[in-house]
């Protein structure tokens, strides 16, 4: 269990607490603590050790309740309350724009899960009910079907975390990631790894994590769920566990490499690579891709779209290291928490020479963005922290207007070092206003990088409508640099599509962090781009802190 997965539970049961219409009072202390505890910049481990004390908004009655919760994993508030709600009803919650209020009127009309969600949305039962419409029902219908799709997947974030669980406890049966997870998509079905084991230690190991651990049909492995996530554990013997590797990296992998096999005599399952029926001594998956004459590929390129493809080896491509410095974070100033000094001296201390400031433009209102006197007054701490050694970028995420201009004057915007350029608002303008105001955005002069460029979030919200082609190509004839976001609810922009513009555009690997702790996202956002094919060369904040500001310096005078 995490912080964040304490968080989430207090604001799940506050929205139980509402869908049930409990008294407000109730409602809003529970949501309170979630929100002082975002705030709060320590480990879960030491909070519940000191019993929240000195936690605002967390009184001594909740803490008893969030000690309890990280010690047995029960929450009884939220078990309480989930008691009197049917397990259908629960998963209306994944629809974005349905909140409490709604999902009760939906309840009280008879519906009771997705399915019928999406039933009554097709048959227009939805646009009769007061409080909603024709408009909301289609938007609905959307957002049905996409949860639907997306509900049975976590994000890389919670993938990696299980795994690194799944590694520990297996430490010592050289245990390697394998699945979705050693190829780093951005969200998983499943957590798998490979061990050196008997089937005997593989289930008692896993029956620690796991109630319910039952064989997998056809492959020599266990399943379980740890922390609500499905796992597969492989095992085998140290003299076949090459091939058990190659077969548990992916299907597109497997079938490439089982078709090759079959073509030259051979046999590859997971209990081995075999030649007339004789297993191969195949200690490494190198041993099997070397029988079989294939090269060896990282993992992360191991999709049909990078067949063909010239990519860089593994020693060649990005990693965290290569990254100097942190651009697009935010602060107090803004909806962040930490202050620029915290910021500066964590992000010091995890080895990177600067810090480049992106809070929130005038018209976000809803994350506290800076009037311009604000603004101005961040200015002005910056140009103190800067006499103290500090190396910070003045920089702001701006907001992108229906029409396509920004919410800061040229003259404002001229002040900053550099400028992230990002959509919070009309998502649901068509593809051709969408694109043009994107467009118009990418080609402003004083724009250094686009921010989250499709606006999607991962298992909850699709891209917005637009031709993402012509607003690259637009970025790109104008020296525009796009974000990769590591945040791992976006992962925006998409591995995909970075692969297919890596050549022609500069990336910027931006955590987006609002809490200290989110700066260390900024290892999926790597993970997206070694995915995606990309070398130090192809992202600008590997640059040092002065030729970062010569590239931006270079950037605006070619528009000029």
């Amino acid at each position: 269990m995490s912080l964040k997965d304490l968080i989430k539970t207090l604001n799940l049961t506050a929205d139980l607490f509402e869908l049930l219409e409990e008294n407000a009072f109730r409602i809003n202390s529970y949501r309170a603590a979630a929100r002082s505890l975002e705030g709060v910049d320590d480990s879960l481990e030491n909070l519940v050790q000191q019993k929240f004390k000195n936690v605002p908004k967390v009184g001594s009655t909740l803490a008893a309740l969030l000690v309890e919760y990280s010690e047995t994993g029960v929450f009884a508030p939220l078990e309480e309350a989930a008691s009197q709600v049917p397990a259908g009803v629960l998963t209306l919650f994944r629809v974005r724009g349905l909140g409490p209020k709604k999902i009760r009127l939906l309840w009280n009309t008879g519906i009771e899960s997705l399915e019928d969600l999406r039933e009554a949305c097709e048959t227009g039962k939805i646009a009769t009910l007061k409080g909603f419409g024709a408009k909301s029902q289609a938007n609905i219908l959307e957002g049905v079907i996409f949860a639907l799709q997306s509900q049975e997947r976590v994000h890389m974030s919670t993938a990696l975390s299980i795994a690194e669980l799944l590694v520990q406890n297996f430490r010592d049966m050289d245990p390697r990631l394998a699945g979705s997870v050693s190829r780093r998509l951005e969200t998983s079905a499943d957590v798998e790894i490979t061990i050196s084991c008997s089937k005997e230690s593989t289930y008692g190991t896993l029956k620690m994590l796991s109630e319910n651990v039952e064989p997998v049909e056809g492959y020599p492995a266990w399943k379980g769920e740890v922390q609500g996530v499905r796992v597969e554990v492989g095992y085998a013997e140290p003299e076949v566990r090459g091939a058990m590797d190659a077969v548990f990296s992916g299907s597109y992998w497997r079938e490439k490499l089982q078709k090759a096999a079959q073509q030259q005599g051979f046999e590859l399952s997971a209990a081995g690579l075999k030649k007339d029926g004789a297993p191969l001594f195949t200690l490494s998956e190198a041993d099997v891709l070397e029988a079989l004459g294939i090269a060896d590929v990282p993992p992360e390129h191991r999709e049909p779209e990078h067949e063909g493809l010239t990519l860089p080896a593994a020693s060649e491509m990005i990693t965290v290291q290569d990254i100097k410095g942190m651009l697009h974070v935010h602060s107090h100033y803004s909806d962040g928490i930490p202050s620029i000094r915290e910021i500066i001296e964590t992000v010091q201390q995890n080895g990177h020479e600067y810090l480049g400031m992106g809070d929130h433009s005038v018209s976000a209102f809803y994350a506290h963005g800076l009037s311009i006197e604000r603004l101005r007054e961040q200015m002005r701490e910056i140009d103190e922290l800067r006499k103290d050694g500090f190396k910070i970028l003045k920089g702001s995420e701006v907001d992108i207007l229906q029409d396509g201009s920004l919410d800061y004057p040229d003259d404002i915007l001229a002040e900053l070092d550099y400028v992230v350029a990002s959509v919070h608002s009309h998502f649901t303008l068509s593809e051709q206003e969408q694109t043009e105001r994107l467009i118009k955005a990418v080609s402003h002069p004083l724009v250094t990088i686009l921010g989250h460029p499709t606006g999607r979030l991962l298992l909850r919200r699709p891209s917005y409508a637009l031709n993402l082609d012509a607003v690259l190509e637009a970025a790109a004839a104008n020296s525009t640099v796009i974000e990769i976001n590591a945040n791992a609810y976006r992962l925006d922009l998409d591995w995909r599509e970075a692969l297919r513009w890596r050549d022609r555009l500069k990336f910027a690997i931006n955590t987006d962090a609002h809490v200290l702790s989110g700066l260390k996202d900024i290892r999926y956002g790597v993970a997206v781009a070694r995915k995606a094919g990309l070398t130090p060369a192809h992202v600008i904040n590997t640059l040092g802190y002065q030729e970062l500001q010569d590239f931006i310096q270079k950037q605006r005078a070619a528009r000029s």
